[in-house]
């Protein structure tokens, strides 16, 4: 048994954080069903119907089709605010979660890994959904529109695996999320090419959108959801950036967490 916890430690992890979501179960269905349908019809029936009133389209197609991908990863990517900062903090700090599964043979970089998982998982159900919502509002017509859920997986994998290594080096509470939603979070919303092309932005605010996992997830969707016409090599970048981002941020928590949970 201490060697399959040694091997496989992260699952019995994820399964916990998994059950601790369901005590706001009803809530992350209401955000996953409610926050697509509440873009769709707005841009769908509102912005999208005036921006195509003259026969305007945006990247060659309705502004529909254009900005609900960018939508989809940015609403995914930006619930792993909630639940990579503090819960991460409270399983140190305040209810001493982690303290647990670490007296066990199950390793610190497990217990990072699998809280991180669980939330990937969660992420997965919340992409499948908005994918379904943008099938019937018209938002996907390509056939391999379905790889936007992985795209958008590894999105908020790309951005929430640092803010969990942050969140787990944090030692006290000065409002330092506060900072990253305002700071970090709305900037990367606004200058990642969500709603409009990043070429349109001033060259000395487009450097934002490179370090972005949104923007760079955000064009791997369109790609998939449309043809955006992405080169081959600009394509690999997105990839590069997101996969070393996710494994770096991972590296970085599993390091942070051994050496809080040997303290």
């Amino acid at each position: 048994m201490a060697a399959t916890a040694r091997r496989w430690g992260f699952w019995p992890v994820t399964r916990w954080r998994l059950m601790q979501m369901r005590s706001y179960g009803w809530s992350m269905v209401g955000f996953a069903i409610g926050t697509p349908l509440l873009y769709m019809v707005a841009m769908g029936i509102g912005l999208g119907a005036l921006v195509s009133a003259n026969g305007t389209t945006v990247d060659g197609v309705p502004y529909l089709v254009f900005v609900a991908p960018a939508i989809m990863v940015s609403t995914v990517v930006l619930s792993a605010t909630g639940e990579l900062s503090y819960p991460v903090m409270e399983g140190f700090r305040w209810n001493h979660l982690y303290e647990g599964p670490s007296a066990t043979p199950v390793g610190p970089g497990q217990i990072a890994l699998g809280h991180h998982l669980a939330v990937m998982l969660r992420f997965v159900a919340q992409a499948v959904i908005f994918w379904g919502i943008m099938l019937a509002f018209g938002g996907a017509p390509g056939a391999w529109s379905w790889l936007s859920i992985p795209v958008t997986v590894l999105s908020s994998s790309a951005f929430g695996a640092p803010l969990q290594a942050y969140a787990a080096s944090l030692v006290t509470d000065s409002s330092q999320f506060t900072f990253v939603q305002r700071f970090v979070v709305m900037p990367l919303m606004l200058f990642s090419g969500t709603y409009f092309p990043l070429s349109t932005m001033p060259v000395y605010l487009q450097w934002i959108g490179w370090i972005s996992p949104i923007w760079h997830g955000t064009q791997l969707a369109r790609d998939v959801t449309y043809g955006a016409g992405e080169p081959a090599w600009l394509v690999g970048v997105h990839l590069v950036f997101l996969v070393a981002a996710s494994a770096a941020g991972l590296v970085c928590a599993a390091r942070i967490y051994a050496r809080r949970l040997s303290q």
